[in-house]
């Protein structure tokens, strides 16, 4: 009686059909291939990492490749200088930025130094760069004053933008800057110059202006006189009343107030000693009568 070989079963088995089924997800040969060789690496990394030893002497390693790279020699900045500043200003600088050369230049944050740079008050604008050669290079533009600000604790340089440049050492120190005085006065700079500008003949006998109410310009001149200037048009009524004045000579008498704050026709005040005078002559001539 023959012996029966029995064949192998070519269907595959159970787990085998499931997991040739998984495979078909692409999700899942993503995790197979991508993920699980990641975890595995990254598991690997944090058992070695986990040692204190293992790290310290990897950031010695770290430290060392760092530390020669940055301390090349054209990587050394060894001076600065600075260009476009007074000797005050460059003083200053110098001052806020207390740089310690030789210095890498990774070392430097050359955006926050300008940022210290130009929050200056005399600074309006500062570029940085590292030159070749190893110099710090800063180059500044300062505001220049256009006024004389008259504060409670005395006069201060102020820029066309309104900007409070520095406290100056005196009036006689800046003859030529007009002088100007009252709250808000430094909010309408521009206004003030382009007062100064339209004050034409009257130009020589201006001594400042003087802001009121921070709405509005009073324009001093010598002797004691005033043109009160109203709060919308004061450059025309300005220009008005110095037209008036070469034409008329009215600025000529004995006046203490030129008011335009009432429309085009100017409102004056006499003096006091005219006013004085007057009576004086009027209590003479009803006397002789």
């Amino acid at each position: 009686m023959r012996q029966m070989t029995q064949r192998a079963d070519p269907a595959p088995s159970r787990l085998t059909y499931r997991f040739e089924r998984m495979m078909l997800t692409p999700l899942f040969r993503f995790a197979l291939r991508v993920v699980l060789p990641f975890g595995l690496t990254a598991l690997s990394a944090g058992i070695w990492f986990s040692d204190q030893d293992r790290r310290d002497n990897i950031n010695m390693v770290i430290d060392d490749v760092r530390t020669s790279i940055v301390e090349r020699p054209e990587f050394m900045v060894k001076a600065m200088a600075i260009e476009g500043a007074s000797a005050s200003v460059a003083d200053d600088i110098r001052e806020i930025l207390p740089v310690d050369f030789p210095v890498s230049s990774f070392d430097l944050s050359l955006e926050d130094m300008k940022e210290t740079v130009v929050g200056l008050s005399p600074v309006k604008a500062a570029s940085l760069r590292v030159r070749p050669g190893g110099v710090l290079q800063i180059t500044v533009a300062e505001r220049t004053p256009v006024m004389l600000w008259r504060m409670r604790d005395g006069l201060h340089l102020v820029d066309a933008e309104g900007f409070v440049v520095a406290q100056a050492a005196g009036r006689d120190a800046y003859p030529e800057l007009p002088v100007m005085a009252g709250e808000g006065a430094d909010q309408a700079t521009a206004e003030a110059m382009t007062l100064m500008r339209a004050a034409g003949p009257l130009t020589p006998r201006v001594r400042g202006l003087v802001r009121v109410g921070a709405r509005r310009w009073d324009v001093v001149l010598d002797r004691g006189q005033r043109i009160m200037l109203p709060e919308v048009g004061a450059v025309a009524a300005l220009e008005h009343v110095a037209a008036l004045s070469q034409v008329h000579e009215m600025l000529e008498r004995d006046l203490s107030v030129v008011d335009m704050r009432l429309g085009d026709r100017p409102t004056i005040r006499i003096a006091e000693r005219s006013v004085q005078a007057w009576w004086r002559i009027r209590e003479t001539r009803v006397g002789l009568e």
